[in-house]
């Protein structure tokens, strides 16, 4: 009869080690989990090392902080975002439709991915390092800058007399908008999708 201490040494020496680079991935993954917590909580590394039953060493061993691990979402955030906007642009020459998919893109992936909704509005940023609310403002403003080249676009296709601040204008009241969408998803606990009757207040935005 084999011993337990036999079968337990067995069992570890076949359990799948996770490949390098997976154990970060599953670590993001399991931040942006905690996230979607409605209540808010803040999110300890002890949590989140007994979420993926690791200590907090081996936390450490894969992200320098948790601001470092905030650092990841935000550059998943970020490579998400501007790979579909680019796509929408590429794909589609019409500034005003530009707008209306670059816009529903960003309702879509918040309610895809509450967790990361929190990390956009920066609610869950606000007792960690300041560089990381820097740091989302600044993909923020680079989606706005996205929408305002969409509307000098839809300005020129529709010979519309706008200046340069009707744009800007224009450009940061549909970002208001949907910043207003993520912040009510958020705050109904993530019941109330973003995406309620989209269409139809896009329609009222978009009127020249």
């Amino acid at each position: 009869m084999e011993s337990k201490t036999t079968t337990a040494i067995e069992e570890a020496s076949t359990r799948k080690r996770p490949k390098p680079g997976e154990r970060r991935v599953q670590i993001l993954q399991a931040l942006a989990e905690m996230l979607e917590n409605p209540l808010g909580d803040r999110v300890t590394t002890a949590a989140l090392a007994a979420k993926i039953q690791v200590s907090e060493a081996a936390l450490y061993r894969h992200f320098a902080s948790k601001a470092q691990m905030f650092d990841g979402l935000i550059a998943f955030i970020e490579q998400s975002i501007f790979g579909l906007i680019n796509q929408i642009i590429a794909k589609e020459e019409n500034g005003k439709q530009q707008i209306q998919e670059i816009t529903l893109l960003l309702l879509a992936f918040s309610e895809k991915n509450p967790g990361m909704t929190r990390v956009l509005l920066g609610d869950s940023l606000f007792q960690e390092d300041s560089r990381l609310q820097e740091r989302i403002n600044q993909v923020l403003e680079r989606v706005e800058a996205s929408l305002k080249q969409s509307f000098r676009i839809m300005q020129t296709q529709q010979d519309i007399t706008w200046t340069a601040d009707d744009i800007s204008h224009r450009s940061s009241l549909m970002m208001s908008y949907v910043i207003g969408r993520w912040h009510r998803f958020a705050r109904s606990g993530f019941t109330k999708s973003p995406l309620d009757n989209a269409s139809l207040s896009m329609s009222v935005l978009l009127l020249v």
